[in-house]
């Protein structure tokens, strides 16, 4: 079992920056992968970023590339999602989550990962 806490959500201007935070705790997280999703409203939860820990390599969706760097802090069992150049399209509920069985082919499934957390509201005023 493993629990994920999302903190550092908030409410920023277009072009600010945010980091989010994703607390695990339970079991070791080797040969997991972690991953960052997010929901807007009306909308279906999308693929943002993961990484994978043990190795550090990391993927993101092409909307988010080189505006959004995807981390991991292995001390503290915490995954970082640092966002810039924020817009309004960026507005959405974010969700940390993690597998240990995720492909790389599919990634960017939301089914395919089991542990979720209870996620966090970023809102980008125009």
């Amino acid at each position: 079992q493993v629990q994920l806490v999302e903190s550092g959500g908030g409410l920023v201007q277009t072009g600010g920056s945010l980091r989010l935070s994703c607390a695990a705790s339970g079991r070791t997280l080797r040969g997991y992968t972690m991953g960052w999703f997010r929901q807007a409203p009306g909308k279906e939860r999308e693929f943002v970023a993961c990484i994978w820990w043990s190795s550090g390599s990391t993927y993101y969706a092409d909307s988010v590339k080189g505006r959004f760097t995807i981390s991991r802090d292995s001390g503290k069992k915490t995954v970082y999602l640092e966002m810039n150049s924020l817009n309004p399209d960026d507005t959405a509920i974010y969700c940390c989550a993690a597998d240990s069985r995720i492909t790389f082919q599919a990634m960017r499934d939301v089914v395919e990962y089991d542990y979720w957390g209870q996620g966090a509201q970023v809102t980008v005023s125009s």
